[in-house]
């Protein structure tokens, strides 16, 4: 699960490498962005790569609940996910994200080789606002000793295809992400 996720500076800078050029419109704050807020998505639009802001979760089922997350492996297969996943994946940069475990700690992970982190994930329209969610997978052994899922991470080389190429899409579901480093504010001391 992925349920609050970072950017900075450098997140905007690779932004704008991935996409040519930033609209001047595009309000890259740096910082934690949580679920219901807007943040800036990499999507098709006339068969490029561009960048937007979106809202961070579908509507639920219930009222004021929010999806933030689909299963990789069932995304196709689901029907509040499958149109969007068919014809609008987008791809989400951020630093890093967060992940806590069963005693609270929070931890950070981050990419060991780069600066940013693609996620990659899914919009739809709903009431005139364009809304995304985040694809998750099985977390790899970086991730797994806190929690059992995390953001489908995508390579620099495949985001276009992520984006543009619907031939691409079932290969990188199926993936396994880079392995990443994991920080935390503090380490619990041990008496023993």
């Amino acid at each position: 699960m992925c349920g609050r996720y970072y950017i900075d500076d450098t997140t905007a800078r690779e932004v704008e490498k991935a996409v040519g050029r930033l609209d001047g419109k595009l309000d890259m704050t740096c910082g934690d962005v949580l679920p219901s807020q807007g943040a800036v998505v990499l999507r098709n639009q006339r068969g490029r790569l561009t960048a937007d802001v979106m809202t961070w979760g579908f509507p639920g089922i219930d009222k004021g609940k929010l999806l933030i997350n689909a299963r990789a492996e069932s995304a196709l297969e689901k029907k509040t996910f499958r149109e969007s996943m068919l014809h609008r994946r987008c791809i989400i940069p951020a630093r890093g994200f967060y992940e806590w475990d069963r005693s609270r700690t929070k931890f950070s992970y981050e990419r060991k080789d780069a600066p940013v982190l693609f996620m990659a994930g899914c919009y739809d329209l709903y009431e005139d606002e364009e809304r995304f969610v985040i694809l998750t997978t099985e977390a790899n052994p970086s991730v797994s000793p806190v929690h059992e899922r995390m953001p489908l991470i995508l390579e620099p080389r495949e985001l276009r295809n992520w984006v543009l190429d619907d031939g691409a899409v079932e290969p990188l579901l199926q993936k396994t992400p880079v392995l990443l480093d994991a920080f935390t504010e503090y380490e619990q001391m041990s008496l023993f």
